[in-house]
């Protein structure tokens, strides 16, 4: 990292010194040097990492006595956004990239005998895990990458995935290629491992990309963060598919929980308090790394891709080490082209910095769609729907591409009529907060006994579409969404259907997956698109680097011949 000469004298007072502490012990370092030294040093687990400091000089970070297949550097580019030290922030972004930088040779197999890339001009291939109804399959395919299969263990939430991307209808994208030897079927990861591990083997080189989503309650702050919850594991099932396939590239999302430790009561029976826990993303980037791939993780907010919904989530991208030693920067290219990639895809859909609610929803209002008896097949009788009559803005007109003027999951709740008049009078408080959590006060104030539940501000970006209906209330109608508002306000085109039960209650709510449930998991799709034309983008530039570079070793080598 570069020092601006400005800033470099100031740097080994004390001032910083304490600042430094801090973020050591943040990012699991331990400081030990002597305040004033011109050379400092702190420990990574147990391990010395030199830090020296000098006016106008860069600062080189460097792992000293790891094993091999965690030595680690970071020497920031100028093209990095974060190349440059300034306040502790800056820096306390930086440091965590440590783990995820390798240098130095690589401890892996021999990089000859790694699956290829496709050639020029064919697309890549991609395989779904953990795909729900189908938000970053629909999303990769709109980026130009081709589904090979996907993996869901839930029925609804197959099906629906099925009904779109796998059973040949008249859509706007390409459908699944899907194996012969794989049975059409909701599947669990394990069942596949263990059922077909020959199978998986033949797809190396066939299989590019690994896209997936392990499920998030399990690190979601809306529920509880449990350690011992099953979902929490998956991710090893992850990694044994990314071990059997060896993708080039492999994308995995969550919520940013995923980064915070999960503290193990064993530490503290057993007298332990001074390890820091783990989090699960640690874990993740640490299993990976052994199995050859260079991982970052960063927290991306969907509403700056053209998601009408504040969402932040983790992105982690993955490049096979063979790969990523020809990227500037390595696998964090990768997050510079999705900048690229997110302000093309702004100015490609004709959308604005962020789209807000009414943008999305508004013609999807009764005052102006007006309702009728429901029709949809998976309803109970004696409910309404949204009778639609047409978009009125360009968001609308861009997810109403590719339908007829008929959509699905448009039925509209049956509220009892106190619950209405209590909605409204919400809507009609100008004390009440849009677009935010209601405070405690105020959901006293009109008995409320749920912890989160928000009222849409109409001209901003909705909040975290969740799995439970009534966590978000309409911003000008006293009544909670209908799945078709909450599908748009992830991205999802009108065409889309969605298969399955409308909602579901009590213990089934761990074992049913059902429409609300499917839309609050789904990865936006407007997301999913931008990273997949990153990943085509990153993979694109270091198969080119890789063949100027073979290019260059043969002259050489003819060169020394001669």
């Amino acid at each position: 990292m570069w020092v601006p000469p400005s800033e470099a004298p100031g740097l080994a007072d004390t001032k910083f010194l304490d600042e430094f502490k801090d973020i050591n012990e943040s990012c699991n370092l331990k400081p030990s040097w002597p305040p004033g030294s011109p050379s400092h040093c702190v420990c990574l687990r147990g391990n010395p990492l030199s830090i020296t400091i000098a006016p106008s000089t860069p600062i080189e970070l460097s792992v000293a006595s790891m094993p091999s297949q965690h030595q680690a550097s970071v020497a920031k580019k100028d093209h990095n956004p974060a190349a440059y030290i300034g306040d502790s922030q800056e820096l306390r972004e930086t440091l965590p990239t440590l783990k995820t930088t390798v240098s130095g040779q690589e401890p892996m197999k021999n990089f000859e005998t790694l699956p290829p890339l496709p050639a020029h001009g064919q697309p890549l291939m991609f395989a779904d895990l953990f795909a729900g109804c189908g938000g970053l399959s629909l999303g990769l395919s709109l980026a130009g990458l081709n589904g090979v299969f996907a993996v869901e263990r839930d029925k609804m939430a197959f099906s629906t995935l099925s009904a779109n991307l796998l059973e040949r209808r008249k859509v706007p994208v390409r459908q699944f290629e899907w194996p012969s030897w794989l049975e059409r079927k909701a599947w669990g990861i394990d069942e596949i491992l263990e059922q077909h591990p020959l199978e998986l083997s033949k797809l190396k080189g066939k299989v590019h990309v690994l896209a997936g989503g392990p499920p998030c309650q399990g690190f979601s702050f809306a529920g509880k963060r449990l350690e011992s919850d099953p979902r929490n594991q998956l991710f090893e099932k992850y990694v044994e598919m990314v071990k059997a396939i060896q993708p080039a590239a492999i994308v995995l999302e969550n919520v940013p929980g995923m980064k915070v430790a999960h503290k193990a009561k064993s530490w503290k029976e057993l007298g332990i308090t001074q390890v820091k826990p783990q989090s699960y993303y640690d874990k993740l980037v640490e299993s990976l790394d052994r199995v050859g791939y260079q991982v970052f993780g960063r927290i991306l907010d969907s509403s700056l891709f053209g998601v009408p919904q504040k969402r932040p989530r983790l992105i982690v991208i993955g490049i096979r080490k063979d790969l990523a030693r020809h990227l500037p920067g390595g696998v964090t290219r990768a997050f510079e082209l999705l900048e690229e990639a997110r302000l093309n895809q702004l100015q490609e859909l004709g959308l604005p910095e962020t789209v807000s609610a009414s943008e999305a929803i508004s013609d999807l209002e009764i005052k102006h769609a007006g309702t009728r008896p429901c029709t949809d097949p998976s309803s109970r009788t004696g409910f309404q729907e949204l009778a639609y009559k047409g978009p009125r803005t360009h968001y609308q007109t861009l997810m109403h591409q590719g339908s007829d003027d008929s959509m699905d999951s448009v039925r509209l709740a049956k509220h009892k009529p106190e619950i209405s008049e209590r909605f409204m009078r919400i809507i009609q408080d100008p004390e009440c907060i849009r677009g935010g959590l209601m405070s405690l006060a105020q959901r006293e104030k009109y008995g409320l006994k749920k912890h989160r539940i928000c009222l849409m501000h109409e001209d901003n970006p909705a909040p975290t579409i969740t799995t439970l209906p009534d966590d978000v209330l309409h911003y000008s109608e006293p009544r909670i969404l209908t799945v078709r508002e909450s599908a748009r306000l992830q991205s999802f085109p009108d065409w889309f259907q969605f298969r399955g039960k409308f909602t579901t209650g009590g213990s089934r709510r761990t074992k049913e997956c059902p429409r609300y449930t499917q839309v609050g998991n789904a990865v936006p799709p407007y997301l999913a698109r931008a990273i997949g034309l990153a990943i085509r983008s990153v993979l694109a530039e270091a198969m080119t680097v890789a063949s100027q570079q073979a290019v260059n070793e043969s002259e050489q080598e003819i060169l020394a011949i001669a």
